[in-house]
Formats: structure tokens, C-alpha cells, sequence
């Protein structure tokens, strides 16, 4: 603009009186460095964001990179041309004031010098020489926001031209499938191992990347949207890349884990809905392993070097914990996880790595009640006061082959909200024949309404029978998370 100077905009986006930033008077004279010095800061404002801030003419030219600087080449991020900054700001760091313009706390992320490879309205090509990054970055800009053919001058993206200083760097996985433990007893050698609770939630890995998190559930399906609450793990996190194993957990009035209470959050996809279930329903996502750290994968080291790993990071907030492991004895552990209304404990083996997507027995899961995964593979209608809706869901479990048997029906253990669900659910999978191979009793095959075994569900029950069926099951809930090509028989 004809008559402005360089801090114009900067002044007037801020009051001296309100903020801790340096706002040099107008009449200042712009001081004058070797034109070297870089700042990156991190803004935790209404978003988390870097400020990139590269001395050029006596101010700091800024950029604010929503995700940070990308790593690798190949990745390009955004960056948003911002005001120019004072030199002064290349040291600030604190709290913004509530109210004033990028409220938050701002700390400074790295600094350092620049060499400068091209500097023009549309490129700007720099070496960066910081304690943190090192390399070669390109910014340039795209079109206006939203996409249309006016410039506006702001949208840039920014590219690391040159491969990362680390030589074992690695980027983060798209997908790292969750290790299964077996069941069965508690570990006769104590010391080998560690113990943890075991929660009665839904598995979930998070994928931490520029403050921002990404949910998976173990059969491979993005459920961020419907825990919100989780976002602030990434926020906690600012700059650190990771992959994160845990369990999303709901608590009763006791603070207990109920598994009912979580049904009511597995299913929603409406980010408004799940927004308004966070406030009467929350979440807390419980932490216990750790699978890739800032450019390394970390699933072959030995359990106690990963969870060492995890607690370094300490995460704890509002909606994320990291709960303790301990040494053991075992049997004291699995006593205390009873006194506690928990699901039993988990013992792992301090040698063994990571083994994603594999069950293996150097997890080991003991329980207080006997529970099983169970695949839908029909529903019998209610009678009585249960006449206007289901009354019993048959149930199969694969064998060791992935062939489908019949395991049974469950008829207890439903809420009618449960009931009225499930209806909805099972309505569009009927089909006229059974999915079992096995021929059935006419008993257990009269009025039944037959469905494509798609569905998975978990009961807890006393034992099984000698034909392979449930004994004395209870209907606890549908598991989304599961498919059912993942169902086993519980030894």
C-alpha cells in the first residue's frame, strides 16, 4: 500500500497494551542483522500451527505451516503468508492474551541461520542451518484460497528439497495393525514379565502427525470423528511424530470401565453428535505401547525399551492417559484389577517386540469373567412383552479353519434400546439360508431370520458345552472395531 511501512500491519493487528509481543513504535528505525537468522515457532493458538520466520530487510518474514516443516521430500504442506514480524519476535516466548489477535502460548521450536537460493514474489528457496531442522526448503505460491483463479498472495505450500539428515529416518506408517494377546494363565516366572490392567474398551492406534491425530480401529476403519476429545493428544504432542497404541475407555459414577455406556459412542459418525456424546458420555484413551517416534520405528525393540519410550513422552490429559505397568507378582495385580471392578490384567514379556497384527503368546490376557467374540448369524423374534422385537440372536464362531459353527443363542443381557439397534442393523443382511455348514437341529433353526454373518458382537458366558455351544451367555454389546474373520474361540 503507497505510504505504508514495513510493520503497518503488524501494529495493527495488536495493542501494546494487551499483548507481551514486541511492538516497536512506528518512528523506530528497522534494524539491521547479517540477514541470516531464522525462527520457528510453535503457536498453540485456537490451532496449533508453526510460525516459519526468515530475516529478510530488517523484519522476519512469516509464514504460519499448519502442519510444521515436512520431513521428507516428496510431502508438500501448507504454509499461509502472514504479516511481516519485528527482529524483535525471533526470541518471544509466552502467553498471547485471550482476546488478542493468535491468542495462545508461543514457544520457540528452533532457530538458526539461512542461506538464501532464490528469493522472488512466487519462490523463495532457502538452506536451513537450526539446532532441529537442517536441510533445503522451497516455499512457493498456489492459487487463492479455496481454489479459485484469484491470487491472493497468502497460499503457499513448502517442500524439503533435499533427503533428511538422518540416515535411519523413516516416515510415518499409513497403517500399523494391532498385536492380540492369548488368553490364559497368569506367567509362573515374574520377573520376566510385566503386568498391566486389562480395560474393557475398544482398541484403537493413534497416528500422531503435525499435532493432529488419526484413529484406527482394529479392523482397519478411521474412527476420529467419533472420539473429538482425543484431538488435544496431538496438541499435547506439537512437533512429535508417533504412533500410539491404547484403548478407548468410558467410566462409571465408580470409575469402573463400562462397556455399555461406550456403546453409545461406537457407532456415530456426525461430528456434531459425537462433539455433544463427548460432553455427557466422554472418552479417555488409555496409552500403553508406543510403535514409531519421530522417524523411527521402534516394533522390534524389546517391550521395557518401548514402554520406557511411552512414559518419556508424558502424556496425560483430560481424555488421554498413559496408566502404569507393573512388576509384578502377578497373582497380587490380578487381586488388585478384581478389587477395582477391572476385566483382569495383561502380562508381557519384557523381552519380546511388538508384532503387529499378530496374536501372540507373548502377550498374555487373564480374565475374572470368561468373555467371547461371536459372529450374527441370525435372530429368533421376541414373545411376551419382547413380541414387537427380537427375542434371541443365533451366534457362530470360526474354527480354526475360518469355517463358520454354530456356538448357540444369547437372549439375555439386552436393553430394548439394544434390542431396537440391532433390528436396524440386522434387517439389511437377511438372507434364506443359514451361513453355517453344519446342519441343525430343528429346534434351533425354527423361526429363525437367517443374516450374512457380517456382524460381530462379544458375550460374557460360563463355559462351553460339549457340542461347541455357549453356556450361559449375556449379551454385551456389538464390536465394530472387530471383523469376523478375527473371531477365535476363547480357550
Amino acid at each position: 500500500m503507497p505510504g505504508s511501512k514495513p510493520l503497518d500491519e503488524y501494529r495493527a493487528k495488536r495493542d501494546p497494551a494487551r499483548t507481551r509481543e514486541p511492538v516497536p513504535p512506528p518512528d523506530a528505525p528497522l534494524p539491521r542483522g547479517d540477514g541470516r537468522t531464522f525462527v520457528i515457532q510453535e503457536h498453540h493458538a485456537r490451532a496449533l500451527h508453526w510460525d516459519l520466520r526468515l530475516e529478510r530487510d530488517g523484519v522476519l518474514v512469516s509464514w504460519a505451516v499448519p502442519k510444521g516443516l515436512p520431513q521428507e521430500p516428496g510431502t508438500n504442506h501448507l504454509a499461509v503468508h502472514t504479516e511481516d514480524h519485528p527482529m524483535e519476535y525471533a526470541t518471544f516466548e509466552g502467553e498471547i492474551a485471550a482476546g488478542e489477535y493468535g491468542a495462545g502460548h508461543m514457544t520457540v521450536w528452533d532457530r538458526g541461520t539461512y542461506e538464501t537460493v532464490k528469493w522472488s514474489d512466487r519462490e523463495v528457496q532457502v538452506v536451513l542451518h537450526g539446532e532441529r531442522v537442517d536441510g533445503r526448503y522451497v516455499l512457493f505460491r498456489t492459487r487463492g484460497r479455496g481454489g479459485g483463479a484469484r491470487d491472493d498472495g497468502r497460499s503457499w505450500m513448502v517442500h524439503r528439497m533435499d533427503p533428511p539428515t538422518r540416515t535411519d529416518w523413516t516416515p510415518l506408517p499409513e497403517l500399523v495393525r494391532p498385536m492380540a494377546a492369548v488368553p490364559g494363565e497368569l506367567p509362573g516366572d515374574d520377573a520376566a514379565w510385566a503386568f498391566e490392567m486389562k480395560w474393557d474398551g475398544v482398541r484403537a492406534v493413534a497416528y500422531v502427525d503435525g499435532g493432529r491425530v488419526r484413529l484406527m480401529s482394529r479392523n482397519d476403519l478411521d474412527v476420529t470423528r467419533s472420539y473429538p476429545e482425543v484431538a488435544g493428544l496431538g496438541e499435547q504432542l506439537g512437533s512429535v511424530q508417533a504412533v500410539l497404541d491404547g484403548e478407548l475407555v468410558t467410566f462409571d459414577q465408580r470409575g469402573a470401565p463400562d462397556f455399555g455406556r461406550l456403546q453409545q459412542r461406537m457407532h456415530v459418525a456426525d461430528p456434531a453428535v459425537a462433539r455433544r456424546l463427548a460432553q455427557s458420555v466422554p472418552v479417555v484413551y488409555l496409552l500403553f505401547d508406543v510403535l514409531h517416534l519421530d522417524g523411527r520405528p521402534t516394533v522390534d525393540l524389546p517391550y521395557d525399551e518401548r514402554r520406557r519410550l511411552l512414559e518419556d513422552l508424558g502424556l496425560a490429559g483430560r481424555s488421554w492417559q498413559t496408566p502404569p505397568a507393573f512388576d509384578g507378582p502377578g497373582a497380587a495385580i490380578l487381586a488388585a484389577s478384581a478389587e477395582n471392578g477391572l476385566e483382569g490384567v495383561l502380562a508381557k514379556r519384557r523381552t519380546s517386540p511388538y508384532r503387529p497384527g499378530r496374536r501372540s503368546p507373548d502377550w498374555v490376557k487373564v480374565k475374572h469373567v470368561r468373555m467371547q467374540e461371536v459372529v450374527l448369524a441370525g435372530w429368533k423374534p421376541g414373545k411376551g412383552a419382547r413380541a414387537e422385537t427380537l427375542g434371541a440372536l443365533v451366534l457362530g464362531v470360526p474354527d480354526g479353519d475360518g469355517v463358520l459353527r454354530p456356538a448357540g443363542g444369547v437372549g439375555t443381557g439386552f436393553t430394548r434400546r439394544a434390542l431396537d439397534d440391532l433390528l436396524r442393523r440386522l434387517a439389511p443382511l437377511e438372507t434364506a439360508t443359514s451361513p453355517f455348514v453344519d446342519r441343525l437341529p430343528a429346534a434351533e433353526t425354527r423361526d429363525v431370520h437367517w443374516v450374512r454373518p457380517e456382524l460381530v458382537g462379544e458375550v460374557a458366558f460360563a463355559g462351553w458345552t460339549s457340542d461347541g455351544r455357549l453356556r450361559h451367555p449375556s449379551w454385551r454389546g456389538l464390536r465394530p472395531d472387530k471383523d469376523p474373520r478375527d473371531v477365535v474361540r476363547e480357550a
